[in-house]
């Protein structure tokens, strides 16, 4: 059989060889990670988002470093678009992220207790979510007094530096940093599978607490480091249980609460101080919806008044309020009060480790020690250096006329070196020294002036080396330089400590104001909640075009409220989770609120009424099935109850506090009366229900209701027994049931 090339140009038979051999050469999903996805992952760990000892992301040591060679130490203020620029060429992102990184660590953002970048213009705030900072061109910026700890002697060979990501430039690997910075300002980054949350500490209680340690390993740091200490200031609930495990483990949580006050002749209260997790739209925002929900009856307004000046959240409180009493509640519903996740999660040797403070100042106090020690080497090189070269020249000394006669009698400029070092017996590097002083010092005063200091220099080349052969020498000048950075920059502290307050924990539901209100359900289940008093006000009910009312209860804001829907389903919801609404709106649409499945339908809504009296529901085939209120009672706080009732078609669902008598109406007129009594209440919510009208001749049930709502007497219509026929329906009654049913149905 002939095969035909395709216009592809080769033929099935080769298009399946093809498709074969590429399945051939396929890689497993496990050689694909281990290839791509961990390098990835690593460089993330490694390269971005998790802090190294020095207390600093590579992103922010890119950035100081490069304002630190630019000279901005001590200096004036340049545009923060230049910084960002010439940080560039360290770090190959974009401008926009390496300017985010530097409004962090401004002065102007206030996100840190000690910021590094002194700064001027608009460069937003830590606390609040939408004040956004300026562009970088309007912008100025230089480093901190502070940052002279960060970079003392990193030139003098203290860290490693290696090369920048195209090779251009050398970069420090760390910083040199002469306190535990790494504890003194908070630190947050997110990774491939882990996270790092590091708190601040206040400066002067990390550098007592350092040196207490130096001095002993053992000591109690709890005994200096009250607990964090956060930029934007509010109370600590003191928790030493919770504290002693961070300092222990790097993991636990700490509450942070809201500093306020209370102006009584205003009838006002000024929040001043919030949270370092939160922010001021957050609280706001919550604040609005616990007050449209009618959860916080007790505020008139809630204004955002931070200006330059600082945060400030002003709560305007109706008459009769207690602030004190309103506080807390506040404490426990909205951000006011929020807790602080610490995860000490940080390289060491590029290897990430969770650690508590005791371990952290260890390897603080080893990347310390091994930083001045590579300093103290660095002088020692230096002074040696010098001392060698003045030896040479000491050598001089003996016949200066005979290094003159050397060098004015050599006949080749190349020749001057080698003659001198064979004339006096001294290095290349000594005679390329003696060779180029100038002629006119080639005197005795002056060599005597210059190697007077080679007694200086042995004296303090040997003190040197005593220093930097002795670990405790090292840790002595640590603490030395510890004491010192505390003294001069060390402040009290801005998040003060105190005790929780003992009070019993009221449940959520004790804040909740509880009121009457009356609740309406339309067929295309749309929900109010109305207080009576604006059902007073203006009873006139807002529908869309072809809706209807279908429930209609009383209840309070406290009050269970349940939705039955066509799939055997009921929902639960507290009525104070539902805001108030007014007799001219729509109202809120169930499914969006309630969270129904697609498609599913709100059939019939009640108030539980503390789950007393019972459920009617009818079927189709005539059956009615009555179940016990205290059915749909549950311990814990679900939402959703499968299996609300038996299975058929449901015709009605009808809430009774009481037994009553109920009427049965056909699709063929006919009509039944009975007593709820004549029927056992179920517990099981599956009952398929008892057999109360008979349905004969492809009759069906259509409608349960009072009989007061459907017809004007119940004569005639009551049943002799269960399961009943029924009877037809009266001429009178005809009328008002089907005036009934169109309404409802």
């Amino acid at each position: 059989m002939r095969i035909e090339k395709p216009r592809g140009g080769c033929t099935t038979e080769e298009r399946i060889m093809e498709n074969e051999n590429i399945l051939m050469t396929q890689e497993g999903i496990t050689e694909t990670l281990e290839k791509n996805y961990m390098p990835y992952a690593m460089s993330v760990i490694i390269s971005r988002a998790i802090p190294e000892i020095d207390g600093f992301k590579p992103s922010h040591r890119k950035l100081l470093y490069t304002m630190y060679k630019m000279k901005l130490l001590g200096s004036t203020r340049t545009k923060s678009a230049n910084v960002v620029g010439q940080t560039m060429k360290l770090n190959p992102h974009g401008d926009a992220a390496i300017y985010e990184t530097m409004v962090r660590l401004t002065e102007g953002n206030q996100a840190l207790l000690h910021p590094f970048v002194d700064s001027k213009g608009n460069f937003g705030r830590q606390y609040s979510r939408d004040m956004a900072y300026a562009a970088s061109r309007y912008t100025e910026v230089k480093l901190m007094p502070i940052c002279n700890e960060i970079f003392g002697d990193i030139d003098k060979n203290t860290v490693e530096f290696v090369d920048n990501y195209d090779g251009t430039m050398k970069e420090p690997t760390l910083l040199p940093t002469a306190f535990p910075n790494i504890l003194v300002n908070p630190n947050q980054g997110i990774a491939v599978g882990m996270a790092s949350n590091i708190a601040s500490f206040n400066l002067r209680e990390i550098c007592e607490a350092t040196e207490a340690y130096i001095k002993d390993p053992k000591a109690d740091l709890s005994e200096y480091i009250k607990g964090p200490d956060f930029s934007t200031g509010a109370f600590l609930l003191r928790d030493d249980e919770a504290l002693g495990k961070i300092y222990e483990t790097g993991r636990g949580s700490v509450r942070v609460r809201s500093k306020y006050s209370y102006v009584k002749k205003q009838n006002i209260i000024e929040i001043t101080e919030i949270p370092y997790s939160t922010t001021v739209e957050a609280i706001i925002d919550k604040l609005a919806e616990l007050i449209k929900g009618g959860k916080l009856r007790e505020i008139n307004d809630v204004r955002d008044e931070t200006d330059k000046t600082g945060l400030k959240i002003t709560l305007e409180l109706k008459r009769g309020t207690d602030p004190e009493k309103l506080m807390t509640r506040l404490f426990k519903l909205t951000p006011l009060e929020d807790s602080y996740s610490c995860n000490f999660n940080i390289l060491i040797g590029g290897e990430p480790r969770v650690m508590g403070i005791r371990e952290i100042l260890h390897e603080w106090v080893l990347f310390r020690t091994d930083c001045i020690r590579r300093r103290l080497n660095f002088d020692i090189d230096k002074k040696e250096e010098r001392l060698h070269l003045l030896q040479g020249l000491e050598k001089i000394l003996l016949d200066i006329d005979k290094a003159i006669y050397i060098v004015r009698n050599t006949p080749e400029d190349s020749q001057v070196v080698p003659n001198l070092m064979e004339g006096f017996g001294i290095d290349e590097i000594q005679a390329e020294f003696v060779a180029e002083i100038k002629l006119r010092n080639l005197n005795k005063d002056y060599i005597v002036k210059r190697t007077s200091e080679i007694e200086k220099l042995i004296s303090e080349i040997a003190a040197l080396r005593k220093t930097a052969g002795s670990d405790a020498r090292i840790r002595k000048l640590i603490s030395s330089q510890l004491a010192e950075i505390s003294k001069k920059y060390g402040k009290d502290r801005k998040t003060v400590v105190i005790d929780a307050p003992q009070t019993e924990a009221e449940p959520e539901e004790s804040y909740i104001e509880d009121y009457n209100v009356k609740v309406f359900m339309t067929r295309d289940n749309y929900f109010k909640k109305i207080t009576l008093v604006s059902l007073r006000a203006a009873a006139e009910q807002k529908l869309k075009e072809g809706d209807a009312i279908l429930c209609e209860a009383e209840a309070t804001n406290k009050t269970d409220m349940l939705f039955f829907s066509d799939r055997q389903n009921v929902y639960k919801m507290r009525l104070y989770d539902i805001a108030d609404t007014k007799a001219s709106a729509l109202g809120d649409y169930l499914p969006n609120i309630i969270g129904t499945e697609p498609g599913e339908k709100i059939v019939y809504a009640t108030p539980a009424y503390d789950y007393s009296g019972f459920m009617l529901f009818a079927f189709q085939s005539g059956k009615v099935a009555k179940i016990d209120m205290k059915s749909y009672e549950t311990k814990t706080n679900r939402k959703r109850l499968t299996g609300a009732y038996g299975k058929g078609e449901l015709v009605a669902a009808l809430y009774c506090a009481e037994e009553r008598k109920i009427a049965l109406l056909s699709n063929i007129d006919k009509c039944v009366v009975f007593n709820t009594a004549d029927i056992l209440t179920k517990t099981s919510r599956s009952s398929q229900g008892v057999q109360v009208m008979t349905m004969r001749r492809k009759s069906l049930l259509r409608d349960m209701a009072v009989p007061e709502s459907c017809l004007k007497s119940t004569d005639g219509y009551d049943a002799r027994s269960i399961p009943s026929s029924g009877y037809y329906l009266k001429d009178e009654d005809s009328k008002a049931v089907q005036l009934s049913l169109f309404e409802n149905k």
